[in-house]
């Protein structure tokens, strides 16, 4: 078991990026509470592709509700259109302009194997932008049941658990109607992942972790 310290005891710089305005939430919303309240987190870059309207305010309105005042949030909302992201060229420009421009100690980004267009695009440009830096891709339940073998998870305190499922509920009402936006889904994947980890409290998020770098010198 290892965990994610930040160097030289400073603490770290996220960049947490979705397509949707919930989908930072539902992956890594629990990891991201698990650092936040300690103090673990000094910046967090939170960037959303797609969001407008109605979305566009949960999703901004969340990111802050998460953050509070617990690290500076510096919060990016697009307006790229949904489910059209591999036809969008400008999307590849905005991840590229991110990669430049940023250097975050982890990425939590989609899985490059989920089925939805928008989340795999998104996964395959944050690889092409941020190729020397710790990418932790979450996963997202859906319809298409791509739900994989991931190889890092993050246990999580019962009191953490509900956080996330509560804010998720309360954060984007307007997903309300969706099957498979529901309390008990979301606590039912966190309990699987906590099976297959052995999590002290039976919860875990989980995430795919393809090349991390072990530093063996001071």
């Amino acid at each position: 078991m290892i965990g994610l310290l930040p160097a030289a005891g400073r603490p770290l710089h996220v960049l947490a990026i979705g397509a949707h305005a919930d989908d930072i939430e539902i992956g890594a919303g629990g990891l991201l509470l698990t650092l936040l309240r300690p103090g673990r987190v000094a910046v967090l870059d939170w960037v959303v592709l797609s969001a407008d309207g109605v979305r566009a305010d949960e999703a901004l309105s969340s990111a802050q509700r998460l953050v509070g005042d617990q690290a500076i949030l510096r919060p990016e909302i697009a307006t790229f259109r949904e489910r059209f992201f591999p036809h969008q060229p400008e999307i590849k420009s905005l991840v590229d302009e991110l990669g430049r421009r940023l250097t975050p100690d982890i990425v939590l980004a989609p899985r490059l194997e989920d089925r939805h267009q928008d989340h795999r695009v998104v996964a395959e440009l944050v690889w092409q932008a941020f190729r020397d830096h710790l990418i932790l891709e979450y996963e997202i339940p859906k319809y298409e049941g791509d739900l994989g073998t991931p190889n890092m998870y993050a246990h999580l305190p019962a009191e953490i658990v509900e956080a996330k499922v509560e804010h998720l509920v309360g954060a984007f009402p307007s997903q309300a109607h969706r099957p498979w936006f529901d309390p008990s889904a979301f606590r039912a994947v966190l309990r699987l992942r906590g099976i297959e980890s052995n999590a002290p409290s039976g919860f875990a998020e989980a995430f795919t972790a393809r090349k991390v770098t072990l530093a063996t010198t001071a």
